[in-house]
């Protein structure tokens, strides 16, 4: 469980799953995002993640109640790197909060490579 939300009617628990797909969702839908990357554990290089596996290019941790999120992405070549992570913290940020009422402190957004 990554995060739980309780009010008077009961209470909800968010696996890192979950939270790991939203985010990965939420990111593809940037403008210059071509894709998550991952890293391949036996050669140490880093792929490009098809849509089915948008949660492996993110780490999503609880820290005092508050997310961290960690997203290693593969940006499309001529775009402006510093606009397309500010728009993916915001929206990233805006979706998690908004769709399940827990807080975020932080967003790294990694730029793995980029892609012609």
């Amino acid at each position: 469980m990554i995060g739980q939300v309780t009010n008077s009617l009961g209470s909800i628990e968010y696996e890192e799953d979950v939270i790991a797909s939203i985010v990965g969702l939420c990111t593809m839908e940037c403008y210059g995002v071509v894709g998550m990357a991952a890293k391949n554990a036996h050669d140490g290089l880093w792929e490009l993640m098809k849509f089915e596996n948008l949660k492996k290019g993110v780490i999503v941790k609880n820290i005092n109640n508050m997310l961290q999120v960690n997203l290693f992405i593969i940006i499309e070549h001529g775009t402006k790197i510093p606009i397309v992570a500010n728009n993916i913290i915001q929206k990233v940020k805006y979706t998690i909060e908004f769709y399940t009422d827990l807080k975020v402190s932080t967003i790294t957004v990694n730029v793995q490579g980029l892609r012609v």
